[in-house]
């Protein structure tokens, strides 16, 4: 029965407006107060039962709740035949409750809208080779998938054959397409817009990177934050302490009326819900703008953070090292070229790929006599003739004479914190590449954005030399710089500026960013980055998007000050409610619950503002964000 009741509460709530209607008509109608009091006692009676209900579960658990309050105080107001207060006091707790329910759900909504992205077949190869249509939960890793236009794609993979471009909004926020060709990485949910792939299942079901999303956005809202646990801490020595004030008023006035009206305007039922529901909207809106807040706890952190401490490669780099300049010194270019690349394809060192990817099509020839010079270079006959390519010491060690030109060349290269590769035929200087990891698009202008945010310190810690950070952080504007740094050196530096005083977040992707990330006040993990660095960090910010860093950090800030406003909305309305009870006489039960409810109806549709929080110009114009992701298709490509 009890069960019954509650499941039929909003029916209860419009039964009792409408019998409150009548009751009104009634009397105002027809002069007749016979309709007017049963149909107000009708109304109390029914509208009381879930509250009712709800005490005493709430007492069953040893918890003092707001429904105890309310049971007790329209109790008090029927036994005083004041059915007029009693019908309106529990209609208007129904109908708050309805309204905050109905809300709740909207808050809510981003990962309900995530769930049902969640692809739940896949067409899979089969023994015969034919493909058939299967459960999604029945893909293992390396089975070969198939993904149509207008399909979402399955599992996190990797394209074997085929080409399209795919909306990866779900995964990063970001709805302008992304073009996929063989050896591209994919991720579950993504929707195929057009072209036909093949995929191989790297990662499956949970483990994929949607999955991990689902997981911990869900995990996030079910969690507390420190200001969440000290209003239930509050609100469980509060509540009892309003129906202690109520007796006292009682026993001092003999005034039941006014006692019961001190319990209805001290019910604590915004303060209550205040706080959850700025987090929860706070952390939906991180996950439907690619940046995953992994609990409350982490929200108020982050908001506090003075210190971003960065990882260069990979984070505020591209990570993947390109020819940045070139000088030629022969005659012959075509010619070299092709011998270089016809010696670069025998290597599998990152320069080798930087400058293969700088040539592009070439006429590749027969390499013979490999000779590869520890920390020099390689030395290949081709052709007939003699081939060096390396660095200065290689060159040094060939007796190649470098002319005035080249010195001021590799000297100018290495002042842009560039690593050469020398290309020498037949002992003659004939092309110096000056090869660096380019900084990601629009980072300069995102961490303009942390310093508007109030970020006092942006810092840069590598193990690449000295010269080539002070390069990037002389060009991004960072504060401080420090190459040659081992892990456990990130981890000291980050020890160092704590015992200093100040809130640091560090940002890295690999395995040896998972100390720093464990020990500073706020790891943040790039999207792409290893699992270890993601499971470390507290946020994530999906695909490597640099551009998420300010929103997250905007986010989070106007997430606290939320909840601060929703507090002192809350206390000023309960402070006002019963001031207004004690000095003045136009306060009666039912304007109370009223004006109780209204505040509960405000924190609640103040909190869902952040649903639509957007730190403005925090995205990478499009032009630059399809520049990005051509960027990065074709280096996994």
């Amino acid at each position: 029965m009890q069960r019954y009741i509650l499941q039929k509460k909003n029916h209860i709530m419009l039964i009792s407006a409408m019998l409150i209607a009548l009751g009104f008509l009634g009397r105002f109608g027809i002069d007749s107060m016979l309709i007017f009091n049963a149909a107000l006692i009708t109304a109390s009676i029914l509208g009381i039962a879930p509250i009712a209900i709800q005490a005493y579960q709430a007492l069953k658990v040893k918890v003092v709740s707001i429904d105890v309050l309310v049971t007790i105080a329209v109790t008090g107001a029927i036994l005083i035949q004041n059915y007029e207060e009693s019908a309106i006091v529990t209609f208007l707790f129904l109908f708050g409750a309805y309204l905050e329910q109905r809300t709740l759900n909207k808050t809510r909504s981003a990962i309900k809208e995530l769930t049902e992205l969640a692809p739940e077949s896949a067409w899979k190869q089969m023994e015969d080779g034919e493909f058939e249509e299967v459960d999604v939960d029945d893909v293992d890793e390396d089975d070969i998938l198939l993904v149509k236009t207008g399909a979402r794609v399955p599992v996190d993979g990797t394209v074997l054959s085929g080409e399209g471009h795919l909306n990866e909004a779900s995964i990063t926020g970001e709805s302008l397409p992304v073009s996929k060709i063989k050896g591209s990485e994919v991720f579950a949910g993504t929707i195929l817009e057009n072209g036909t792939i093949q995929i191989k299942a790297d990662r499956v079901g949970e483990d994929t990177t949607f999955g991990r999303i689902i997981e911990l956005v869900e995990e996030a809202q079910d969690s507390k934050s420190a200001a969440e646990r000290f209003i239930d801490r509050f609100s469980k020595y509060y509540t009892p302490a309003v129906l202690v004030l109520g007796i006292i008023v009682w026993l001092f006035t003999n005034n039941l009326e006014l006692a019961i009206t001190v319990l209805v305007l001290g019910c604590p039922g915004a303060l209550v819900i205040g706080v959850p529901v700025s987090n929860v909207s706070g952390i939906g809106n991180g996950a439907r703008n690619g940046v995953l807040l992994k609990g409350s706890e982490v929200i108020n952190d982050f908001s506090k953070v003075d210190t971003i401490v960065f990882d260069k490669t990979g984070t505020l780099t591209i990570g993947n090292p390109e020819v940045a300049e070139s000088a030629f010194y022969g005659n012959n270019k075509a010619e070299v070229l092709g011998y270089l690349a016809s010696v670069e394809r025998e290597s599998d060192h990152p320069l080798a790929k930087a400058v293969l990817q700088e040539i592009g099509a070439a006429h590749f020839s027969t390499v013979e006599e490999t000779e590869v010079v520890k920390g020099g270079g390689i030395i290949a006959q081709i052709d007939g003739h003699r081939i060096a390519v390396g660095n200065v010491a290689l060159m040094e060690k060939e007796n190649i004479v470098l002319s005035e030109q080249v010195k001021k060349d590799v000297q100018r290269f290495e002042k842009n914190g560039s690593s050469l590769v020398l290309t020498a035929v037949d002992g003659t200087l004939q092309v110096l590449m000056g090869i660096r990891d380019q900084i990601r698009l629009g980072v300069k202008e995102d961490l303009q954005k942390l310093k508007k945010l109030g970020v006092k310190n942006l810092v840069v810690l590598s193990g690449d030399n000295q010269g080539t950070v002070d390069i990037v952080a002389r060009e991004l504007g960072l504060t401080e710089a420090h190459g040659h740094m081992l892990p456990e050196d990130k981890s000291a530096y980050i020890e160092k500026l704590q015992a200093d005083g100040q809130i640091v977040a560090f940002v890295g992707d690999g395995v040896n960013d998972s100390p720093s990330l464990a020990l500073a006040d706020i790891g943040i993990a790039m999207g792409s980055g290893t699992d270890v660095a993601i499971e470390t960090s507290d946020v994530v910010l999906m695909n490597s998007d640099f551009s998420r860093l300010p929103h997250a950090l905007g986010l989070t800030k106007s997430t606290a000050r939320n909840m601060r406003q929703n507090i002192i909305i809350a206390v000023g309305v309960v402070v006002i409610l019963l001031t207004s009870l004690i000095f003045g006489d136009w306060m009666n039960m039912s304007i109370g619950m009223l004006v109780h409810e209204a505040s509960i109806l405000v924190v609640i549709l103040n909190g869902m503002r952040l649903l639509r929080y957007h730190l403005g110009g925090s995205k990478t114009n499009e032009t630059e964000k399809a520049v990005m992701n051509q960027t990065e298709t074709n280096s996994a490509a």
